[in-house]
Formats: structure tokens, sequence, C-alpha cells
């Protein structure tokens, strides 16, 4: 299981983990939590569904999100960081996209943005995934858990 993998590479470092969530609405935090140990790495995770609660809980820019909509590679680093700052944590992995039925902000149904903060630095992943609605946020959880599993390869300990 790759969320496993993930908090056993941030324990060796040493880093904890925080998340946002906004289309995976928990199941991101649950992957995780469903690991046994994973407190020993995970400091919580923020659900900011509403597009205001992006702003008011993770920082998320109010002209960022009137200029983009809440679905977009940009929202999604601001989103990651401000959970790192809020929770404390070291590594933070934030998910936000259209599950459906209908677009949002012009993105159409599919569209995912994943932001993963490290102390290394920041990456953007963006994914048009397919499916139901709940097909489409559990295989946001996957891409997410994935793209950080991806991020930490990367850096050496």
């Amino acid at each position: 299981m790759s969320a496993a993998k993930v908090l056993e590479a941030l324990e060796a470092r040493g880093w904890s983990l925080a998340l946002a969530e906004s289309l995976t609405g928990g199941l991101l935090a649950d992957a995780f939590v469903s690991v046994p140990g994973a407190s020993k790495v995970l400091r919580g995770s923020v659900v900011a569904y509403a597009t205001e609660l992006k702003h008011e809980l993770l920082g998320v820019d109010t002209d960022l999100l009137a200029a983009n909509g809440a679905v977009d590679p940009a929202v999604a680093i601001e989103m990651a960081v401000g959970a790192a700052n809020r929770l404390g944590a070291d590594v933070a992995l934030s998910t936000t996209g259209v599950a459906g039925p209908d677009e949002q902000d012009g993105k159409p149904v599919g569209t995912v943005c994943v932001g993963v903060i490290t102390p290394s630095g920041s990456d953007v992943f963006e994914f048009l995934l397919t499916g139901n609605r709940e097909q489409i946020r559990r295989a946001a959880v996957d891409a997410a858990v994935e793209s950080l599993l991806e991020v930490l390869t990367g850096i050496s300990q």
C-alpha cells in the first residue's frame, strides 16, 4: 500500500505530514489513518470543501480564488502550504478538484490538482480522471498518495 510507503519514508526522515482536502472530503486522511502507526507521522487534516474555507482555514489568497476558482494548481500549492503552517508539519499534501456530476469554475469533471510541500520545495500535479463521482474521489486519493511518494523518492535521505 502506497500510504504505508509514504509514512515509512516520512518517518525515516523524521518528517511529519499534514493534509488539506477538498474533493476527497476526508478520504485522503482515511488512507493514511488506516495504516497502523500513522500517528507517528500524521499531524492532521483540514477538509476545506467550501471555497471560502480554503481562504479562512488554509490561507489561500482570495484574489487567486476569485481569478482562478478553487480547482487550480496554484490553489493546490497554497492549500498545502496552509496545512503545513497551521498543523505544524514538515510535509503537506493537498487535493482540489471536480468530482462531478457538474463542471466547476469552467473545469471539467475529473480535473484534479494535487499540491505537495516538502522541506526541499513544492510540486504540483494535475490529473484528468474518469469515472463516476465516487471513482474520481478514490482515484484522486490514489493519485495524491502516489504523487507524494514520487516526490519523496526523488529526495535523498
